[in-house]
């Protein structure tokens, strides 16, 4: 099922599919956000194509929730424990980093993308459960995070017993950046190809060859932003991940929403945004995501709808779907050269 943001693919053009060999300085294999950010970085020093085997943002970040935050759940209390101090200081401002980039790359290219800055939130309504939250809010000042607090009231209308707010963070739609990105990446005359698929990598003469429809690409340097690995060697990451599948709907709640961007710290757990639609303000919930290849969590939408329908009585289904994100084992994602 296409999500909300997809609906965007309606007002743009395919870009056509690879029809010749091409030699390039960088290869970029996967036309998420991930690889369109890659590439918009580096089309306006060298030579860039975009190989995607479907449509751009055709998978996780057509699907996402479109938040742009450092406030990955509670994160960091764990990330201190099972890394460093330093090495979760040196994630959070990656994070923070990457939130402000975003933000400079949008005014730069005059993208509308819907773009507002908001506070994000990782809440619990369980008591037992404060201890973590007041745990993580340690961990965050350890890391002289700015602009972290602990608060006990939220706008979203629920009951709670404690939350992290996160400050200066930001929500956007995910689709009309993607092809902001993909003009800005032409301008600079990088290629991009869709319907294009990658089956295989080798070296040869200190170059890559990258084989796509039949078609080489002869690169200095390929990046790797599939979704998924698509070599399994050298370091065999496929074992060393887990798929993870989640429902999302989309809700036209017939009144006045809130500010903010929320997510639960009970497992399963929900994410709560808004969503700027022409005149009227939707309502985006996503959650209750299970094991994917496992027995599937039954009824999924259904629970979504029954905690939207508690705080929103007359709301109205317009969307649903479901996402699904590769899980690395430590939670870290990865990047660097495969090894």
């Amino acid at each position: 099922m296409n999500s909300y943001w997809e609906e965007e693919r309606k007002n743009h053009d395919l870009f056509e599919e690879i029809k010749e060999d091409k030699k390039v300085s960088v290869c970029i294999i996967g036309g998420g956000l991930t690889g369109l950010q890659t590439a918009y970085n580096l089309s306006d020093k060298l030579d860039v194509v975009i190989l995607e085997k479907d449509r751009i943002c055709g998978s996780t970040s057509g699907k996402t929730t479109g938040k742009i935050t450092s406030q990955h759940g509670v994160f960091y209390d764990y990330l201190i424990d099972s890394q460093s101090k330093e090495f979760a200081k040196m994630y959070l401002e990656a994070n923070e980093k990457a939130i402000q980039n975003i933000k400079d790359i949008i005014e730069k290219e005059e993208i509308e993308c819907d773009l507002e800055e908001e506070s994000s939130y990782v809440f619990t309504k369980q008591e037992t459960k404060l201890d973590m939250i007041k745990n993580e809010q340690k961990a965050v000042d350890k890391l002289q995070k700015e602009k972290s607090d602990y608060v006990k009231e939220i706008e979203l209308p629920t009951e709670i017993s404690g939350a992290i707010e996160f400050k200066n963070q930001a929500q956007f739609h995910p689709l009309k950046y993607a092809y902001g990105l993909a003009k800005a990446i032409i301008k600079n005359d990088g290629k991009i190809y869709e319907n294009t698929k990658v089956t295989d990598i080798k070296r040869e003469n200190e170059k890559y060859v990258v084989y796509a429809n039949k078609n080489k690409v002869i690169a200095d340097y390929v990046v790797l932003a599939t979704r998924y690995p698509i070599m399994n060697v050298p370091g065999y990451y496929f074992l060393k991940m887990y798929q993870s599948t989640s429902y999302a709907m989309v809700f036209d709640a017939k009144k006045k929403l809130f500010d903010g961007m929320y997510i639960s710290y009970e497992t399963p757990n929900v994410s709560f945004r808004t969503i700027r639609d022409g005149d009227r303000e939707l309502l985006l919930a996503v959650g209750y995501d299970y094991k994917t290849g496992t027995e599937e969590l039954r009824d999924g939408y259904q629970r979504l709808e029954v905690i939207v329908r508690k705080m929103y009585p007359d709301a109205e289904v317009l969307y649903k779907w479901t996402a699904e994100d590769c899980i690395s084992l430590d939670k870290i994602p990865y990047i660097g050269q495969y090894s």
